[in-house]
């Protein structure tokens, strides 16, 4: 019978398929026709090399619908020829879980002479799945390999079995030494994976914080708060290491868990007087993550804080939003006093409060008149962010479309097109910057306009 397949007449039989690699057509023929499977499993013994090579190889591609073929693909593990003893391998893991009989002799190929099959057993047991005591027993002597990438697959394969290779934990934990650092990355997230009994792997994920290798770090960091309460003791004990590398990865790791207690957070805000910028950067990283607990801490903090420190504490402030509320009288009294870099700072994060009472905006306004060209740019974008409930400032901001500098002229612009409110003395100020002499600034005037007309 003939069939038309990508535009061929084709009458071909199975066999000469096979032999002929055109596997693609043979798997079509599979995914239609049920009966192609036991075809298949009979040409698993054909004395032709590339005929066995090329059925193993279908049946893999078959998946669950081969899954009446793991017996004969298990016998298949023991043909003379490596290649078909690979692929028949690789065939059981592809079919999953219904290839659970075919453990055992897996199993055993993590011991194979060659390395290629080695790899795909550890791959195939992984995606079978099933913990059982010899999957996982064989896994954990196979983390000795010789090859680097045997050794990365096997530690991914143990995190893939999941909670039931919990007894592989110690055996993961000693992989933090490997000198690769594919493996002692594979490790950390392999621990996270299996989850039961983690915990025991606490310390040296914490040790893990010191690895040359930032993947290495990264990766433990990310276990440890994937661990959460139980790993918050060790941390604060080593919170004060002698590596500030370490004490970075410790105080992300502590604000990602977002710790409530009052002593955890201030441990936490120590850091703010670190004599290393990075992890004072950190730290307020930390606070800004935890966020309303940390307010009290941000606001003692800030007043014996360097200039750049000062800035990063009041853009955490902003960013926690409207759970800061309880910071805003500080945040407008900074506002208008100071370094200009700390005032323009201070506006930014009114901005990103959310609040629309009194208080804020009356600052923001009064803002716009400062003698620094930032401070008022960016109390012009404040009100803008603030929208609608900020339509008090519109005089002030229609006053600013003078200005000097074409930066805050631009953000006033925006910022009252951002409030919507329609008025023949919006609509004239707006109009006669419609010809600015910076195009930007004109290009706003216009967009504003639309919006506020509600085209």
């Amino acid at each position: 019978m003939l069939r038309n397949i990508g535009g061929i007449k084709i009458s071909a039989s199975l066999e000469e398929l096979l032999r002929d690699a055109k596997v693609e057509l043979v798997i079509a023929r599979g995914e239609k026709d049920p009966k192609v499977v036991a075809e298949l499993i009979g040409h698993l013994g054909n004395d032709i090399r590339s005929i066995r090579f090329n059925a193993s190889l279908v049946l893999g591609e078959l998946g669950e619908k081969a899954s009446a073929s793991v017996s004969n693909l298990i016998d298949c593990l023991e043909d003379d020829d490596w290649s078909i003893c690979r692929e028949a391998t690789k065939s059981l893991g592809k079919i999953g879980n219904s290839a659970v009989d075919a453990i055992p002799r897996l199993a055993e190929l993590l011991t194979d002479d060659e390395a290629s099959i080695r790899k795909e057993a550890a791959i195939s047991l992984g995606k079978i799945g099933v913990a059982s005591d010899v999957a996982v027993s064989s896994l954990i002597a196979a983390l000795g390999d010789d090859e680097e990438e045997i050794r990365t697959v096997v530690v991914n394969t143990l995190g893939k079995l999941g909670t039931a290779a919990h007894t592989a934990i110690p055996s993961l934990i000693e992989c933090f030494k490997d000198p690769s650092w594919t493996v002692r990355t594979a490790a950390a997230i392999a621990i996270d994976g299996i989850g039961k009994g983690s915990a025991e792997a606490i310390p040296t994920l914490v040790n893990s914080l010191e690895d040359k290798d930032w993947r290495v770090r990264y990766r433990s960091i990310n276990t440890l708060i994937q661990i959460g309460e139980p790993a918050i003791p060790i941390l604060l004990e080593v919170v004060n290491h002698s590596n500030p590398v370490v004490r970075q990865g410790v105080v992300e790791a502590l604000g990602a868990m977002k710790i409530t207690d009052s002593e955890m957070i201030e441990t936490v805000a120590s850091l703010l007087k670190d004599k290393v910028e990075k992890v004072r950067g950190k730290a307020v990283d930390a606070l800004r993550t935890i966020g309303k607990d940390a307010i009290p801490i941000l606001i003692d903090s800030y007043t014996s804080a360097n200039k750049k420190m000062k800035i990063q504490i009041l853009s955490a402030i902003g960013s926690i939003g409207q759970n800061a509320e309880t910071a805003l009288p500080h945040v407008i009294e900074i506002l208008k006093v100071g370094d200009t870099e700390v005032r323009a700072q201070a506006a930014r994060s009114l901005g990103k409060f959310g609040e629309t009472e009194e208080s804020v905006i009356f600052a923001l306004r009064d803002a716009l008149s400062d003698s620094k060209t930032s401070v008022r740019r960016e109390a012009a974008l404040s009100l803008g962010k603030l929208g609608p409930g900020a339509s008090d400032a519109i005089p002030a901001l229609l006053g600013v479309l003078t200005d000097e500098q074409p930066d805050v002229r631009w953000r006033a612009i925006e910022a009252m097109g951002k409030m919507g409110v329609e008025s023949t003395e919006l609509v004239s100020g707006l109009e006669s910057r419609l010809h600015d002499e910076y195009d930007y600034v004109a290009e706003a005037a216009s967009e504003a306009l639309d919006l506020i007309s509600g085209e």
